[in-house]
This record gives C-alpha cells, sequence and structure tokens, in this order.
C-alpha cells in the first residue's frame, strides 16, 4: 500500500470518527475497520459518478450493516457526493443529510435504507436480480448498456439475521454472478465476541448455497482485497462473498473490542486514535490536502465512465432505436402512453369473479404494454395467481418476469425494495395476506424509501375458511394500515381490482392490494366511475336516496355484504347509502370537501369489514358502529364462517336499525 492510499483510508476513518465523536452517538467501531474496502471500491473499483449519482448503469453499493453510516457519509463526501464537511458535523442531529442509518432518498449516493440487519444484504440482491434481468432485455451485441454489479458489506449481525439465509440461499439459486460482499469477519459483536452466539463456518454455509466464497486474511491488505474482486468478477454464475479479517475499531485504544462497535471513543480515544494515524490531534473533521486531491479522482473517473456509456448509448439508439426509447423510459419511471387502455373491465352481469383471479386477469392485460413490471410469488403462484403467462422463469431465462421466490415472505419482499430502488423495473411479490406478518419489517422499509413496488397478498378474510385461524387474517389490515406512506387497496370486486393496479402502477409509492379467495359480484361500470373511486380512496356505491337515514361503509369483499343490509333496511322503510372504501390512506389524503361529500358528517354511519375494529371509529364516530374481528377466526367452510362471525345482511340490518333509532332519540 502506498503512502498516499495510507493517508486516504486514514482520512476517511477519522472523518467517521470525529462525526460519532461530534454526535456523541454512533458507531466508530466498523468505520476503522472497514475503511481499506470502502477507499478500494469507491476510489478505484467501482464505476459511479459522484456529481451524477443516479446514471442509471453506475454499479450499486450497499452497506448493509448501516450502523456505520459514518463511513458511508464520509466516503461519500471524499468522493464528491453532496455529502459537506458541514453535514458531517451533523451527523445524527435533527434535519442534518447524515441521520444514525443511511436513508434512501434522503443522502445523495446511498442506494437504499439500511440498518434493519440483513435487509440491505437482501436489497443488494434484488438490485443484482433486476441487473440481470434488464441486462437480458435489453442487451445486444457490441452494445453492453446494462453491465454493472452490485458490491456491499455486511457483518455478523447481518448473517445472524434469518433474512440473510433466505436470500443468500436464492441468490445462489438465480446465479447472480455480479453480486459482490465483503464480510466484515472481525470477530467482535455488540454483546461481546461473537462465538457467543454465532459459531458457524460462514464459508461452508455460503459454499452450499452456491456462492463463491474467498478469503482475506488481513483487511488492510489493499493488494489482497482488490485481487479478491478480481478473482470474484471471473466467476460469471455464482455470486461471491469475500471473507476479510478485519479489526473492529482498528486504530483506537479499543480495538478488537465490543467496547467500540456503538459508542464514541471519547475525547482523549479521539486523540489517541488521532495520533496512532499521525494525524494532529487538535483538529477535527481534518483532510489533509493530499488525500483531498487523490480522492477527488473519483469525480474525474466517474465522469469518464459515464461518457463513454453515453458514447455506447448513443451507438445503441442509432441501431435500436425502439429498445432504446424504452429502456429511457422505464428509467424515467414513465408508463406508456395509453398504457390504461389495456385494462379489462367486467360487466355488472357477469359471472362472478374472486378478486384474486381478476387480478391475474389484469396482470396479463396490460403485460405488453407494462413490460416493467416483474416479480412473483413466494411458492404460491397457483393460488395468488401472480404470473405473467407468456413470460418465462428468470431463472431459465433472465428475459423472463416470473421469479419464484420460494417459500421467503420476509427475502422476498426486501429484494422487491432493492430491485425498486435499483431503477428500471416496477417490482412485485406476492403471498398469502396472512404471511405478510412474515413480510412487515420489508413493508415498513419499502415505505420508508418510498419504493415504487407492489405487495398482492390474497386470502384476505376469514373467508379462508377451512385452513382455520392460523391461517385467517384479523390485524394484518389495521397493522399495515398503520405503517405510513403504505397505501392499501381492498377492492371490493374486479373492477375495482382492475383500478387498484392501476392506481399502483401510476401512483409512485409502495402499495399493497389484499384480494379475495373467494367469488364476488361485480359493480356496474355504466353506471360507477370505478377508477376515479379508488384513485380517491372511497365513493359511493349506493346513493341512497337524497337524504339517506345512514351510511355503510365496506371494504372488499363486505361492500356486498353492506349492500344486502341495505336492501334489508330498505324494507323497514331507512334509506342507506352504501360507500367502498378500498383506500383508507387514499380518502384520507383528499380534501375536506371531498370527504364530506362521501360520508356527511351529520348522517350516522356503521362500517363493516372481516378484520381488526381499530381504526374504523374515526369514520363512523362515537354515534355509528363497526362491524369486524377482535377475536381469532374458525375452520369451516368460509362462507359459514363469515355468517357465524356475524358478516350478513341480518345483522348489517339490526346494527344499521340501532344506529338510525339511537340517532333519532339523540335529535329529541
Amino acid at each position: 500500500m502506498s503512502e498516499l492510499d495510507q493517508l486516504s483510508i486514514n482520512t476517511l476513518r477519522l472523518l467517521a470518527v470525529d462525526a460519532v465523536q461530534k454526535a456523541n452517538s454512533g458507531h466508530p467501531g466498523a468505520p476503522l475497520g472497514d475503511a481499506p474496502i470502502a477507499y478500494l471500491l469507491f476510489h478505484k473499483l467501482m464505476k459511479h459518478n459522484p456529481k451524477n449519482s443516479k446514471w442509471s448503469n453506475r454499479d450499486r453499493f450497499v452497506l448493509s450493516n448501516g450502523h456505520a453510516s459514518a463511513l458511508l457519509y464520509s466516503v461519500l463526501h471524499l468522493s464528491g457526493y453532496k455529502v459537506t464537511i458541514e453535514d458531517l458535523e451533523q451527523f445524527r442531529q435533527w434535519g442534518s443529510k447524515t441521520p444514525g442509518h443511511p436513508e434512501y432518498g434522503h443522502t445523495d449516493g446511498v442506494e437504499c435504507t439500511t440498518g434493519p440487519l440483513g435487509q440491505g444484504f437482501s436489497m443488494a440482491i434484488g438490485m443484482a436480480t433486476a441487473e440481470k434481468h434488464l441486462a437480458a432485455i435489453y442487451n445486444r451485441d457490441q452494445f453492453p448498456i446494462v453491465d454493472h454489479y452490485t458490491y456491499g458489506i455486511l457483518g455478523d449481525g447481518d448473517l445472524m439475521e434469518g433474512i440473510s439465509h433466505e436470500v443468500a440461499s436464492l441468490a445462489g439459486t438465480l446465479e447472480l454472478g455480479k453480486l459482490i460482499f465483503f464480510y466484515d469477519d472481525n470477530l467482535i459483536s455488540l454483546d461481546g465476541p461473537t462465538d457467543l452466539s454465532f459459531t458457524e463456518d460462514v464459508k461452508k454455509r455460503f459454499e452450499a448455497y452456491h456462492w463463491q466464497v474467498l478469503e482475506v486474511h488481513d483487511g488492510n491488505d489493499l493488494v489482497a482485497l482488490e485481487a479478491a474482486v478480481a478473482e470474484a468478477k471471473k466467476e460469471t454464475k455464482k455470486p461471491t462473498l469475500i471473507k476479510v479479517r478485519t479489526v473492529i475499531g482498528y486504530g483506537s485504544p479499543k480495538a478488537g473490542t465490543n467496547k467500540v462497535h456503538g459508542e464514541p471513543l471519547g475525547a482523549e480515544g479521539v486523540k489517541e486514535t488521532k495520533k496512532n494515524f499521525g494525524f494532529p490531534e487538535d483538529k477535527n473533521f481534518y483532510v489533509p490536502e493530499e488525500a483531498a486531491k487523490n480522492w477527488a479522482k473519483s469525480v474525474e473517473n466517474g465522469a469518464k465512465y459515464e461518457t463513454e456509456w453515453a458514447e455506447l448509448f448513443a451507438k445503441y439508439k442509432e441501431a435500436y432505436p425502439a429498445e432504446a426509447a424504452e429502456y429511457e423510459r422505464v428509467f424515467a419511471g414513465k408508463l406508456k402512453e395509453g398504457w390504461e387502455k389495456s385494462l379489462p373491465t367486467w360487466a355488472a352481469d357477469s359471472k362472478p369473479v374472486a378478486t384474486r383471479t381478476a387480478g391475474n386477469l389484469v396482470m396479463n392485460a396490460f403485460a405488453k404494454d407494462v413490460p416493467e413490471v416483474f416479480g412473483g410469488a413466494a411458492d404460491l403462484t397457483a393460488s395468488t395467481k401472480t404470473i405473467f403467462k407468456d413470460s418465462a422463469n428468470f431463472h431459465v431465462d433472465p428475459k423472463g418476469r416470473n421469479v419464484f421466490f420460494g417459500v421467503r415472505e420476509f427475502g422476498m419482499c426486501a429484494m422487491v425494495n432493492g430491485m425498486s430502488v435499483h431503477g428500471g423495473v416496477i417490482p412485485y411479490g406476492s403471498t398469502f395476506f396472512i404471511f405478510s406478518d412474515y413480510c412487515k419489517p420489508a413493508l415498513r422499509l419499502s415505505a420508508l424509501m418510498n419504493a415504487h413496488a407492489t405487495f398482492v397478498f390474497t386470502h384476505d378474510s376469514i373467508a379462508v375458511g377451512e385452513d382455520g385461524p392460523t391461517h385467517e387474517p384479523i390485524e394484518q389490515l389495521i397493522g399495515l394500515r398503520a405503517i405510513p406512506e403504505l397505501i392499501d387497496l381492498r377492492p371490493a370486486d374486479a373492477n375495482e381490482t382492475a383500478a387498484a393496479w392501476r392506481v399502483a402502477l401510476e401512483v409512485k409509492a409502495p402499495h399493497f392490494l389484499a384480494l379475495s379467495r373467494q367469488d364476488l359480484p361485480l359493480l356496474d361500470p355504466a353506471k360507477l366511475d370505478i377508477y376515479e373511486g379508488v384513485k380517491h380512496g372511497a365513493y359511493v356505491v349506493e346513493k341512497g336516496g337524497e337524504s339517506p337515514d345512514l351510511i355503510i361503509i365496506g371494504t372488499g369483499a363486505e361492500v356486498w355484504t353492506a349492500i344486502k343490509g341495505a336492501a334489508e333496511l330498505a324494507k323497514e322503510g331507512i334509506t342507506a347509502r352504501v360507500v367502498s372504501m378500498p383506500s383508507t390512506k387514499l380518502f384520507d389524503k383528499q380534501t375536506d370537501a371531498y370527504k364530506e361529500s362521501i360520508l356527511p358528517a351529520a348522517i350516522p354511519k356503521l362500517s363493516i369489514e372481516a378484520g381488526a375494529t381499530l381504526g374504523w371509529w374515526k369514520y363512523v364516530g362515537s354515534t355509528g358502529d363497526v362491524i369486524g374481528l377482535d377475536r381469532f377466526g374458525a375452520s369451516a367452510p368460509g362462507g359459514l364462517v363469515l355468517d357465524k362471525l356475524g358478516f350478513n345482511a341480518a345483522n348489517v340490518a339490526a346494527k344499521g336499525k340501532a344506529i338510525v333509532e339511537k340517532a333519532a332519540a339523540l335529535a329529541k
């Protein structure tokens, strides 16, 4: 290693140390140990342009052990991204660009939100999956316009998390040869030595997953690290794990101990560390001129890399204008003009159809016009019906749009997030709604990143029936609605399902669709503007006269129970408006005037949904009532379970009548 290399690495180390010390919060250990890896990647090996962090063919870097964020922010600053010394000085402070863990869309150069261990690793695998698919779609002889690597660093904690097993196994199966991860093997976890809880043979584990595993015995050996990456690139099918022995807190008084993992070094510890590296002890956030000039080469190299690619793409555009236009469109995140005309509609007198079945028909209808939709199910394709019938299995043919994720719900959703932030695809993942519990941490990060991704959850209620309470969702709807910015879509019929998919593709945000197993009747598209209704979150499906006595709000299949209940009330001279509310999130975003037009404050309200009652009281108020479930379901035919638990017209009528009578009594 040259003196300049060493100076540049130590500069990186000490910027991270100073950021943590000034904040009096953070993790200095991993940055001190991993700085040589970060330097090698950002300064020498990666194709990236700090002045255009969204260049589509850049190499991606994911810091899965996101608690080492001070390392990432420091390397982004030194490399020329929009991260200033002042930003480093504001590490972990209110309103800063340098939050405690990396956040996608918040800090220039951060590829995805990491910190919850194992998810960054998983998203990187999603990125590599997207790269392989897009390369197969767009590349032509002499024109490798999609040709980049996904790099990352992970630690022991990432590998302890169960999700790492899910995705590492799948990455080997998918033969993601352009995925290269460095394993920071420092033998220390937060509680102490890793052998307290982690004694597995990582090398054998990853080899069993069909990864190439290489070893570097000294994390400060730049020559060995670079040689390992060169060796990794020779293997074009297997992903590579480079197992690197590092020293946590290298160069500090607490080096090699858990005391340096998650707390500042302290004023004296910082001085001693700087002294050990030959830096001025009284200077904070110090960047020697020689180091700054050396790091600045990243900007020069980045401009060269992108220019070379742009020249190649210009020639590609001449030779393949249609493909080039499509590439530019999908990476711009724009849908093809008029694509929505491909969506099917169902007449009101059509045969009843389950919304999961309708979902499949919708997907295959828009398949040709929205080729960027890409994904699959967690070994439930036949049940969730989320498959493109005229496309191949991605593993067999990378051009294929169908990814068979296997029984890996959490890993699937995290990979979908990675595909989304990679760009060029609109990904989806699918499983039974009850198993969204396994997906929850990934759904939360999807919302935090505002990823354009769709999660299709079928078998959405106690109507699942015979499988019983273990497979019958109760609290899942309200639980996922509680996640900020995650948009819920629970359609009442096939037409609302088509509208829900349209919203999910048009609105750049994460969405989940909750779809029925059972067949449902059809709303009348000739009388209702169903797309606009779904887009606004709620709309009137039965007016109930100019001045109804009651408003019944339903979602999904329960809209039909509400309609039947309204018919029963009419026999008793009570008029009821029926409102379908496929999305509480979208409805809550509407103007007060729109909300009042759908749910006038003066009219009493009853809601019905086959899920937890929590959350519905804000719509029905203290004078209304809720038909829902605050208990688990039961094993029996679905229709019988619904009936026994009160999801029938008679109960709707009885509850509705009681509400109207109560309102009348209060008015006297």
